[in-house]
């Protein structure tokens, strides 16, 4: 039986990629968007997208449905932005503290 340690170790590992992080800020901005919007938007192949569209599915963070032959994608928890843009402010943060040793 999973802890909630467990559970939340295995949620932010899901959001711990740099284009897990980029395919969010996409569907931050736009709200849904079809795998074939994200692939030209990042850049990458299709492949590569749907596997980590499924990793982010699978801990619950994205939800999906289907439209003809698209699969359009939507965040479940907004909430997650809070956690990515937490992260991004300790990182400012350290840097800031960093940044300052060596001024």
């Amino acid at each position: 039986m999973s802890t909630l340690n467990d559970i939340t170790s295995t949620l932010l590992k899901s959001i711990a990629h740099p284009t897990r992080i980029s395919i969010l800020e996409l569907l931050r901005e736009e709200n849904t968007l079809c795998v074939c919007t994200i692939y030209e938007k990042l850049n990458l192949e299709q492949s590569n997208i749907s596997q980590h569209l499924k990793i982010l599915k699978n801990t619950g963070i994205l939800r999906s449905k289907k439209n003809g032959l698209q699969v359009l994608y939507t965040v479940e928890y907004p909430e997650i932005f809070k956690i990515i843009d937490l992260a991004k402010d300790i990182i400012k943060i350290e840097a800031q503290k960093i940044n300052d040793q060596f001024n």
